[in-house]
């Protein structure tokens, strides 16, 4: 039996974010795989995040566990909502940048 996958991923945060992290620009987790033959997801890695920074984690998802409307992030430059959301299979080394939505 084989290990879960396991990656680093760095949250990029807006300024308006930084308060819940002690002013720091960047959040580092490990996001781990559901299962041993697949990847770490952005899911994964905001589940982390709610293990290790839950305020600000209460930020990003909404009581249902999925990215707040007036979120967006960012992973290898395409809108995750775009690319699968939670879903989304994250890259190694991935760099998730999190953005206030534009009216």
């Amino acid at each position: 039996m084989s290990a879960r996958p396991v990656m680093l991923v760095t949250f990029v945060l807006p300024s308006t974010l930084r308060h819940w992290v002690g002013d720091t620009s960047e959040v580092r987790v490990f996001a781990v795989a559901d299962h041993r033959d697949t990847q770490p997801t952005l899911g994964g890695a905001l589940d982390t995040l709610r293990r290790t920074h839950p305020s600000l984690e209460q930020r990003l998802r909404d009581d249902y566990g999925r990215i707040r409307r007036h979120i967006n992030m960012f992973v290898c430059g395409e809108n995750a909502r775009r690319i699968g959301g939670l879903d989304c299979v994250l890259p190694p080394g991935a760099e998730v940048y999190v953005l206030p939505a534009l009216a």
